[in-house]
């Protein structure tokens, strides 16, 4: 295991040695630390000089700065409370006020992770009575770098105290999460928002860990193609320049770039190779200088950028579990063994998008039902995670669909039940098994809660079917207890199941248990997804979007969540 002090030692930055005690924006006033344990708390000085930290609830711990100026301690945490004091103490002084301590947890991702509460339905309403002092929300402004950072560049990054001014700007899904928490546990909520729009998941990863990746290396040999005719040191200087003269704005205390947009650090769009495209560019700038912060666990949201066609899709699970599995590693040796090596993962699975699902199943045209498979099955492979299921939500057209609470609460359902132990039903219907007696194929599930139900009255209309010719059927299903029965007149000896095979089933008749929570799509074939020698790739194409459209909510059966 890697000592804290060791990590600060080899972490490449752009920040030198400090002539005075300075921390990273992490810690500033409003900061939330994880309860009940030691908590990474870093910065940087002059070479030498000895850092006292003390809490007001009489943690103390010191550390030397090295030969860099870095210097780290871990310091221990009671039970949860606010109204706390942290004084940083070398040759000046820091004191950091109205701290809380509580439960804190990373929210990580692209766009739809990022997406604000204002731009959401009921998003507005929602912020203008948002008033919980002890649910804590940072967020800092996109960035990426070719080299791992120490901190954010982003100088008006900060802790606030949930507010209307502060909700309203807060990721959607982060928010509802956070807020079920802090109701549910009556503790202190932190959320660590990180989201970047437009990136794979091999950006939010450090590039030794991909290294043997073939699908990685080819993307980046593509990558230096296009950067060719570019030059690194000319965008280099450029931005050294930019990043300059957006310093000396914060400094002369502008913080707007216009009526609505914060200032924020310049980025480089090209050369490609030093763009945001490129795997751990991500990771460098937006991961790497909040671990090993103390935190709980982690939700995520993340994959369309990764779904553009099936191969791509299929090599997620691959991916996602790479990544979680580098996180989980990552703040555990980092922080002396004080995040847990397993903590909670919980990420969302796709929701629908494109044209409304006609046939049984889609197939190599439908690269979003594939990943919500990979997705699946990587909560089955990998212990400690959960999948927020949203084929419910979406948009036939907008990529980024506005009804983001059902996601953040099923999230919030899945940490309350599996990381807290509050007994309630924190997941749709979970397929277990399949058997077949004769024509009929009897689908068995887990989590069923009070009872199996379709999103409506009627018959459940979002199944197919398959005999050895592998053509698949529209299945006749019906509930019996806790299993759904299935079958077809044109199938006569039934044996492979598909369940919302499709871009998007949202208009499908769903399965859900009774606690309102959805079924995952999901297969009982292990036949092929893709031929290699035979299918084209296929790229999804995103829906012309029609003169004056306007993004309506889908109906939904009503979240329960027993006993919360």
């Amino acid at each position: 295991m890697r000592n804290i002090t060791t990590l600060f030692i080899v972490m490449l930055s752009c920040v030198g040695a400090s002539a005075e005690v300075r921390v990273p924006r992490l810690f500033s006033d409003n900061m939330i630390l994880q309860q009940r344990c030691s908590n990474a708390i870093w910065g940087f000085a002059t070479a030498g000089e000895k850092i006292t930290v003390r809490a007001s609830w009489g943690a103390e711990t010191t550390a030397v700065a090295d030969s860099l100026g870095d210097w780290a301690v871990m310091l221990k945490t009671p039970s949860h409370g606010m109204g706390h004091t942290l004084t940083i103490r070398g040759d000046n002084t820091i004191r950091i006020e109205n701290v809380a301590v509580g439960e804190v947890w990373l929210c990580a991702g692209q766009s739809n992770m990022g997406w604000a509460l204002a731009n959401t339905f009921g998003g507005e309403e929602e912020a203008a009575t948002a008033d919980a002092p002890n649910f804590r929300i940072f967020k800092s402004q996109r960035e990426h770098w070719h080299e791992p950072l120490k901190e954010s560049r982003d100088l008006l990054a900060e802790w606030s105290a949930c507010s209307p001014e502060s909700a309203v700007a807060t990721s959607a899904v982060s928010y509802y999460f956070g807020k079920t928490l802090h109701t549910a546990l009556d503790v202190p909520i932190g959320i660590i928002v990180q989201a970047y729009a437009g990136t794979p998941i091999e950006g939010w990863m450090p590039k030794e860990i991909q290294a043997d990746d073939p699908r990685t290396i080819a993307e980046i040999e593509k990558i230096e193609q296009r950067s060719r005719r570019f030059s690194k040191a000319d965008a280099l200087a450029t931005f050294a320049v930019e990043l300059t003269e957006y310093e000396a704005k914060i400094a002369a205390g502008e913080t707007m770039k216009n009526a609505f947009r914060k200032l924020q650090p310049p980025f480089i769009t090209k050369p490609a190779n030093l763009g945001h495209q490129v795997p751990s560019h991500i990771y460098n700038a937006m991961i790497h200088p909040v671990c090993p912060y103390g935190i709980r666990g982690a939700i995520w949201y993340q994959g369309e950028r990764n779904s553009k066609n099936v191969p791509q899709a299929l090599h997620y699970r691959h991916q996602l579990a790479k990544l979680i599995s580098f996180y989980r590693s990552s703040w555990h040796d980092l922080s002396n063994g004080n995040v847990a090596s397993d903590f909670p993962f919980y990420f969302t699975q796709l929701p629908s998008w494109n044209p409304a699902q006609q046939k049984p199943i889609e197939d190599i045209e439908a690269p979003w039902v594939v990943n919500r498979e990979m997705m699946r099955l990587v909560s089955l492979d990998v212990p400690n995670t959960g999948m927020a299921v949203s084929i419910d939500t979406g948009d036939a057209i907008a990529l980024h669909p506005r009804n983001k609470k059902p996601i953040g609460l099923r999230h919030a359902y899945l940490a309350l039940g599996r990381t807290y132990g509050k007994e309630i039903v924190d997941q749709g219907p979970r397929y277990r098994k399949q058997t077949i007696k004769g024509n009929r194929i009897f689908l068995h599930f887990d989590s069923i809660g009070g009872g199996l139900m379709g999103a409506t009255e009627g018959k459940l209309n979002s199944f197919a079917i398959a005999g050895e010719d592998r053509v698949w059927q529209w299945a006749e299903a019906t509930i019996d207890v806790g299993a759904v029965v299935l079958s077809s007149p044109l199938v006569e000896r039934p044996i492979a199941v598909r369940y919302a095979w499709a871009m998007n089933p949202s208009q499908r008749n769903l399965l859900y248990n009774k606690e309102g929570l959805p079924a995952s799509p999901f297969r009982t074939d292990n036949w092929p997804l893709f031929d290699v020698e035979h299918d084209d790739i296929i790229e999804v194409n995103k829906p012309k979007k029609p003169d004056g459209y306007q993004p309506t909510d889908w109906k939904r059966p009503a979240m329960t969540a027993t006993r919360l």
